[in-house]
């Protein structure tokens, strides 16, 4: 059925009901694709969807010539709407494509989108050359990356072993252009081998190229260059709103500043300097950007500079562009698409998807013919822009289908104005009708010429049913509707609640359905905030006919008059009721301190109102310097405060401690507000009674007596110059020696003696004091002096290196009373100094331990030695290891999987070590479930290994090489197995499903 026919059933129609049809509207259209080369999944997916009534038919076009779906060779399916290629081919499927979705309405065009084949070659295996450079000149290490699509690649560089990568400095700087390594000012400290990775974001592959070695001579004078740049940003054209980096980077001795400026003018404000200084980043370039921008590289002997010009562009923008449009037939109609853009966008119009050799799309006489799908198109170097739209033309009697009257809402003595809009072709002639009376024009009333009905000064008489006449020469139609007034005819009433309950005001109004509705609550004359009081308000949804009130959980503040207001976009109606909130007691008044003396005081008040409910009594609480703002209630003197009472004592309260009270008030409806607290009081200092508590020590240095407890809390000070009274006396000694320590905060109190021997046993205690006088002593501990420091070394030292990183050591033990632990030192020997060596401990019931943090392939110096809580005893005899040589930083590069009937073979080539890297004594194997860290280790000497194959879900193999250093870097494959149906088999033969295997590798 194409769209003439549909003339003929549907007399009249619109484009917003969906019921009738519409034309094809892009949802998803293909985007640019890249293949990688190296891809496991054989397969591309261009995607287009087109929302469409009825649904939309699909077809594609490569390099603009339609696609073959039918050809027996053919690698191109539809699924729905999307093009899948099976075992895409670089020369057959590389190209442009677009895809056309087609209905009754008419067709429309995708934009073009290509499809590009993705690869990073390796690099050239042939060896680099070895670079020398005097000290203190520039040096450049060229990259060189391996051929590659797309052109945008990352680069860093290594220096000797992964991961150590070079980091970027004032002296050292990536092109991230050609990948090259420079070095504005070579030292000893730059000689090493380096490798160049290239990374492709693209196709998510990175690779490294052989080493080049670099190597400095030195110079018996460090000569000075003057600087020159060597990299150089080109000519360069940006587009609106992207992010650009011009690069500049000088060599010199000394390192060169470099400096940027824009001749024309200041620099962007979205300007940043990275990279010492060698990339200048512009965040979302503007036009005003464009210009000439210089960079000057300058050190203390010369200076270089390099200028070149930034242009900024921009991709087309509609600034006006066709619309869905219905037009009456024989009517003029001319579309309009207007885009901006830098270039200058051209504009071509498409119709159903083919080309029209047209500049512009005027029509003097519209017919059935010229309905359809249309798209604009604005081009320029950049981009493409499509505008799509869809034309109707239509000839119909009138109908009211999807427009009919309504009830119209009308302010008295206002104007209103009902409108006629039938749908109708060509325009109809139209008359009215108030109740049975037929309407002509006077003062008051007027019939406009599309039929609108408009009525001044607007009275009670005027209320009624209207109705409209619509007549064309294909037939003829009516519709009624009402003209009336807003009217509240559900009012709010009084009502008298407790504090904590719930109350309900309604109210409801009649109005005009065809304008919105909102109903307005004050209180007291103020608008009331529904959603910032949540809370205590909730509302009905607004654009209902009821907008009742919900009042929750009443407050005293809630109380008084409520008025609702409905309100539409023409006039308003106003109810008003009264609202009565009876709770708890206001807060008391004038709380003040009369007197006080350690551990008491007496509170004065006034009354706070009632609320309509007798106070029957107080409560009082509490808060002091050591509880924050935490508030505790306080123990008065009678327990109970009765209501009628305006003082009351405080007792239990601590000496010499500063206090704010406050006071509530309580009646059968709940307790009230506190009152405003009280200024701070300081209740009468008195003796300490809490002695300190957890006495102990003992240990520490040589010939001392260290005695420790645990501190007073402040709160029972008690007093001003606290302090200390700290005794002690030999076991066999009955008299006591006392010192007095100042400090309220001490912990610990240390006795030293040259003559004390070790480990004597004491007597110790503690009491507090303060300037009222002494507190009793704590209880009395048993403590001993310290012991000396271990006089033996450890012997029988040895030990092995157990890889590249670790190694173990052992010793014959020394006496467990004469030391606490033992502890292990190592250091590199020539390469770090003994300060700065790695510790170890082992517990005294030690006698060996592992070492871990170490550096591959290096001699070591390692040696132990007892400690106490008296210091550290001499060292053993130092011991020499040389670790292993590290394990291999290159992974085994998996090479093959294959599924062999119930088992999976995985391949992969030898990882090959580099120089100071351990020979490979054979390969280890993990097989475990994605996301388990555990699984199955088999270890083999071969380059491959058969595993069973697993139950259906997701697993992974890892392959590592192992050596006497340890194990090398991982290759990992995912493989994911599913249970599939096999397809129908013949009568009485069993179904048997089947399993497929589906791999990825990682790196």
């Amino acid at each position: 059925m194409t769209y003439l026919d549909l003339i003929s059933v549907a007399p009249c129609f619109s484009l917003a009901d969906e019921a009738t049809g519409y034309g094809p509207v892009f949802e998803e259209q293909p985007v640019e694709t890249i293949y990688p080369e190296e891809s496991p999944e054989a397969k591309i997916t261009m995607n287009c969807r087109a929302r469409a009534s009825p649904p939309a038919t699909y077809k594609w076009r490569k390099d603009n010539k339609d696609i073959d779906f039918s050809a027996e060779s053919s690698h191109f399916s539809l699924m729905g709407g999307n093009l899948v290629i099976s075992d895409p081919v670089k020369e057959q499927h590389a190209g442009n494509y677009c895809c056309l979705a087609a209905n009754t309405f008419g067709t429309v065009i995708s934009r073009e989108a290509s499809v590009q084949f993705g690869y990073l070659d390796l690099f050239s295996s042939e060896e680099r050359e070895s670079v020398h450079v005097k000290e203190g000149q520039g040096a450049v290490l060229l990259c060189a990356p391996p051929p590659h699509y797309p052109a945008e690649l990352s680069f860093r560089w290594i220096l000797n072993e992964f991961p150590t990568f070079i980091p970027l400095d004032k002296r050292r700087f990536v092109s991230q252009i050609t990948g090259n390594l420079y070095i504005s000012k070579v030292d000893s400290s730059d000689s090493g081998n380096y490798s160049c990775i290239a990374s492709s974001s693209s196709i998510s592959k990175s690779v490294f190229s052989n080493y080049i070695p670099l190597v400095p001579l030195s110079e018996r004078h460090n000569r000075k260059y003057p600087a020159d740049l060597n990299v150089k940003f080109p000519d360069t054209t940006a587009l609106v709103g992207q992010n650009i980096t011009l690069e500049c980077f000088a060599l010199g001795n000394p390192v060169p500043e470099i400096m940027w400026k824009k001749l024309d003018g200041e620099l962007p404000p979205n300007h940043e300097v990275r990279t010492a200084g060698a990339h200048l980043h512009l965040h979302n370039v503007q036009f005003e950007d464009s210009g000439t921008y210089q960079c000057e590289a300058v050190n203390s002997k010369g200076k270089d500079y390099h200028t070149a010009l930034l242009s900024v562009e921009a991709f087309p923008e509609w600034v006006e562009h066709i619309t869905n449009t219905e037009k009456d037939l024989g009517s003029r109609y001319t579309m309009s698409c207007v885009a901006s853009g830098k270039p200058e966008p051209q504009i071509r119009w498409m119709k159903n998807g083919e080309l029209l050799d047209r500049d512009e799309m005027s029509f003097n006489s519209l017919t059935f013919e010229d309905s359809g799908m249309y798209q604009c198109v604005a081009e320029n170097r950049h981009g493409v822009l499509y505008a799509n739209a869809e034309l109707r033309v239509f000839a119909c009697a009138p109908t009211f289908e999807h427009n009919p009257l309504k009830r119209v809402l009308a302010p008295r003595n206002g104007r209103v104005v009902i409108e006629c809009r039938p749908k109708a072709a060509p325009k109809p002639t139209f008359t009215w009708s108030k109740d049975t009376e037929l309407l002509s024009n006077s003062t008051r009333v007027f019939i406009w010429e599309d039929g609108s009905l408009e009525i001044l000064n607007v009275t009670r008489a005027d209320e009624g049913r209207y109705t409209c006449f619509a007549e064309n020469d294909r037939g003829k139609a009516n519709s009624t509707g009402s003209l009336l007034s807003t009217k509240i005819n559900l009012a709010p009433t009084n009502a008298d609640i407790k504090a904590g309950e719930n109350a309900l005001m309604q109210c409801a109004a009649l109005h005009d359905p065809s304008l919105d509705i909102t109903f307005i609550w004050s209180l007291d004359d103020h608008v009331i905030d529904v959603q910032t009081d949540s809370q205590h308000y909730e509302r009905g949804t607004n654009g209902s006919s009821n907008g009742a009130l919900l009042i929750k959980n009443a407050q005293l503040k809630h109380a008084g008059r409520y008025t609702c207001m409905a309100q539409t976009p023409i006039d308003n109606a106003t109810e008003s009721a009264q609202l009565v909130v009876r709770g708890p007691p206001g807060a008391p008044g004038g709380v003040r301190v009369m007197n006080k003396t350690e551990k008491k005081v007496t509170l004065q008040w006034s009354r706070g109102a009632d609320n309509h409910s007798p106070i029957s009594k107080y409560s009082i609480q509490y808060r002091d310097a050591y509880s924050g703002d935490e508030w505790k209630k306080a123990a008065t003197s009678p327990p109970e405060v009765e209501g009628n009472a305006e003082t009351a004592t405080v007792v239990d309260l601590f000496p010499w401690t500063e206090y704010e009270f406050r006071v509530f008030a309580a009646n059968t409806l709940g307790t009230g507000e506190p009152s405003s607290p009280t200024a701070k009081e300081k209740t009468l200092d008195a003796v300490p009674v809490v002695a300190p508590s957890n006495i102990g020590g003992g240990g520490g240095t040589s010939r001392e007596l260290t005695i420790t407890w645990t501190p007073v809390q402040p709160q029972h000070y008690y007093g001003s110059n606290f302090g200390y009274i700290v005794a002690f006396r030999p076991f066999d000694n009955k008299e006591w020696r006392k010192v007095m320590v100042a400090d309220p905060l001490a912990r610990s109190y240390i006795h030293k003696d040259l003559a004390l021997p070790p480990l004597t046993k004491f007597q110790v205690k503690v009491k507090a004091f303060n300037s009222k006088g002494e507190g009793p002593f704590s209880l009395t501990a048993v403590i001993y002096s310290a012991q000396d420091a271990p006089s033996e070394a450890p012997s029988g030292f040895e030990g092995k290196a157990l890889s590249a990183t670790e190694a173990f050591v052992s010793w014959l033990p020394l006496p467990q009373d004469s030391i606490d632990g033992y502890q292990v030192k190592f250091w590199r020997n020539h390469e770090e100094s003994e300060g700065g060596a790695q510790t170890v401990t082992a517990s005294n019931t030690d006698t060996n331990t592992r070492l871990d943090g170490m550096k591959p392939n290096s001699n070591y110096l390692i040696e132990v030695r007892g400690y106490n809580t008296a210091g550290y005893g001499p060292p053993s005899e130092r011991l020499q290891i040389r670790t292993k040589k590290a394990p291999p930083s290159q992974a085994p590069r998996i090479i093959g999987k294959r599924l062999k009937g119930q088992t999976i073979n995985i391949a992969w080539e030898n990882a090959q070590p580099l120089p100071d890297e351990a020979a490979i004594d054979g390969y280890k194997v993990l097989y475990r479930k994605q996301g388990q860290a555990l699984g199955t280790l088999y270890t083999t000497s071969r380059l491959y290994i058969d595993l069973p194959l697993p139950a259906e879900g997701d697993y992974v193999v890892e392959v590592r090489a192992h050596t006497e250093g340890g194990d090398g870097a991982v290759a990992q494959i995912q493989i994911t197995v599913k249970e599939t149906p096999s397809p129908p088999s013949p009568p009485d033969l069993p179904l048997i499903p089947y399993r497929w295997v589906q791999t990825r590798l990682t790196a």
